[in-house]
């Protein structure tokens, strides 16, 4: 019989021909050697598909080079085909430009057995340059580190907790998880972009019993310029990426959380687990677009998503419209009040350094007629 690899490393690929190579370099040399490689090609236009054939001699009939019928334009389809390819006991993930470090499969395949984790989450990473220099590690303090691995409390209401204070970062990435987990709950990406992460880490949180944190930084994350996250963008595409996920990705997440009874009998948590992912998406989608005026916004997003609303078109992209300038003003007023805040505080802290000049001041004067008396 075909011995069933540990784990299924899946990688969606889209014209990466200047990283492919050293991303696969960084998985061909781990010290754990139990694993398939699962390339899934979102139609690439460069030399990509090509890199990566080169390598199928070096992984000796463990990478395997799937393709898509049409692209997808983000990586969710991608990985959803991966893993349903996918034979692993664990998956993991790992982007067609970043690296992994060259103990971290052996890291986190030993830790899901040891503690038989469900999700293992490295929750902090090392970051390099786009040319591959600059390695460095960046904390997020935030986010509870911990310093041994430590199991996530099993009730669901803290769980909600942590999620509504960002506890839990979004990158699929950082996540080691059951396959079986994955298949037994149809826990695969919603179409979206972008944080389509973000819903499949809130299904995860709740449907995984044993939730490992643990201090590991086996990934390696690279910065390069034209990531979908970082490019500039115009206002009005700035809109329609980061409205995308509230129309097409909040009903995925909203169906996630109505499957579990919890969520059923507790619908205040369900809203606030919703409500948090709308503040997040509508406050993204005019914090760098502050000057962009109301009637444009209204626009862009009747133009963009008007046809998918229906009868409904001009009220649902009045609302929104709204409900994005609410949220930027109460944002400037309160970003005001700090301003004239620590204004106010300045002006008191440069009176008050005057006040004691005056008195050192005055203390001389005075220490100057007395001696002139003296004298006299």
């Amino acid at each position: 019989m075909e011995r069933v690899p540990a784990v299924s490393v899946i990688i969606p690929l889209y014209n990466a021909e200047k990283y492919i190579g050293e991303c696969l370099e960084s998985v061909l040399n781990q010290t754990f050697q139990n694993f398939e490689v699962i390339v899934v090609d979102d139609c690439s236009t460069d030399e990509s598909p090509a890199i990566v054939e080169s390598y199928l001699e070096k992984f000796g009939g463990r990478l395997n080079i799937l393709s898509m019928e049409k692209n997808s334009g983000c990586g969710a389809l991608p990985r959803n085909k991966g893993m349903r390819f996918s034979r692993g006991e664990y998956i993991s993930f790992l982007d067609n430009d970043d690296l992994i470090t060259p103990t971290a499969l052996e890291e986190l395949y030993t830790l899901a057995k040891k503690y038989d984790a469900d999700v293992v989450y490295c929750e902090n990473n090392y970051r390099i340059y786009a040319d591959g220099s600059g390695l460095h590690k960046k904390d997020f303090p935030g986010n509870l580190l911990v310093e041994k691995p430590t199991f996530e409390p099993e009730n669901f209401p803290e769980r909600v907790q942590r999620i509504l204070q960002g506890k839990y970062r979004p990158p699929q990435w950082l996540k080691f998880v059951r396959r079986s987990l994955i298949f037994e709950h149809a826990l695969f990406f919603p179409n979206t972009r972008p944080s389509d992460d973000d819903i499949w880490t809130y299904a995860l949180v709740f449907y995984a019993r044993k939730f490992l944190r643990v201090p590991n930084l086996t990934h390696i994350y690279r910065l390069t310029e034209d990531s979908i996250m970082r490019k500039k963008k115009t206002p009005q595409q700035e809109i329609k990426f980061w409205l995308n996920p509230v129309f097409f990705g909040l009903k995925s997440l909203d169906n996630f959380l109505g499957k579990l009874e919890f969520f059923q009998t507790n619908p205040q948590y369900r809203y606030a687990l919703l409500e948090r992912f709308l503040n997040i998406e509508f406050y993204c989608t005019w914090r760098n677009n502050a000057q962009f005026p109301a009637f444009a916004v209204y626009e862009t997003i009747k133009q963009n998503f008007g046809e998918n609303f229906g009868e409904h078109d001009a009220l649902i992209s009045a609302l929104c419209t709204a409900f994005i300038v609410q949220q930027k003003n109460l944002y400037i007023s309160h970003q005001n009040y700090n301003q004239f805040a620590a204004q106010a505080q300045g002006r008191i802290a440069e009176l008050e350094k005057r006040d004691r000049e005056n008195k050192a001041y005055i203390a001389e004067l005075e220490k100057y007629i007395i001696n002139l008396n003296r004298k006299e």
